[in-house]
């Protein structure tokens, strides 16, 4: 098995892996975003009333959770994309042309921009939430299930909420990961491809000069040999 061979089978592992951990992503940001209400807990702060001990949100942004979501969409389309592509390149031998494989590594380390600022985002936005919900509880995770704010305001319910963050941050900081590796894969694939290219065009240029060198060789020796026999007819 060729090396080319090799890195699409790789490819094709690690595109099945980016496509779970993008499932990582996407479900458990959208079931919270339906769990708080359309409220998006990432750098949201507050405060904790004294009256009622519940806490007053001041909500951030839907977009801090928006935005993982549509990236999450992204990876998993692209991966599904690449495996039915790398598939059938496999199964039809065929090779990928340079352009192709530009995009690949185009697209990666694209991918691999993108999902690093979801996983930072979802990161930090939640560190934010749980500095205030540590407030009143003795860990974040404690708040987990917890009636923290006024129901009869908003419909939020925290059940879960502490897996969900968890499980899209795993899901992105995977991605991350495994997103380096296909840009290195894909990077790999184009070196392979230019280095064979220049081989092949350099086999062909010797094998021209050698042609063209034994058609002169064969030049040069006919002369003399077409003299002499003029001069034996002449004898």
């Amino acid at each position: 098995m060729g090396l080319t061979n090799v890195l699409t089978l790789s490819q094709i592992a690690g595109h099945v892996i980016a496509f779970i951990l993008s499932i990582c992503i996407t479900i458990p940001m959208i079931v919270h975003l339906r769990q708080f209400d359309g409220h998006c807990l990432l750098f949201t702060t507050g405060q904790w009333q004294e009256d009622d001990g519940l806490f007053k949100a001041s909500w951030a942004s839907k977009a801090y959770c928006n935005f993982p979501i549509v990236i999450g969409f992204i990876l998993c389309i692209t991966s599904l994309t690449q495996i039915y592509r790398l598939s059938l390149i496999i199964r039809n031998e065929v090779e990928s042309s340079f352009f192709g494989l530009f995009m690949d590594v185009f697209i990666a380390i694209n991918l691999c921009a993108l999902v690093v600022v979801a996983a930072v985002m979802i990161t930090l936005g939640f560190i934010v939430w749980c500095s205030d919900m540590t407030q009143r509880f003795p860990s974040c995770d404690t708040a987990d299930g917890q009636n923290i704010t006024n129901t009869n305001i908003t419909n939020i319910n925290t059940n879960g909420f502490y897996i969900e963050m968890g499980t899209a941050q795993f899901g992105a900081w995977g991605s991350f990961a495994t997103w380096v590796g296909l840009s290195m894969f894909a990077l790999l694939k184009l070196i392979n491809n230019h280095q064979v290219t220049n081989m092949r065009v350099s086999m062909y240029l010797e094998r021209q000069r050698l042609v063209n060198d034994g058609v002169y060789s064969d030049s040069l020796t006919e002369p003399p040999a077409a003299s002499l026999m003029g001069g034996q007819n002449d004898e």
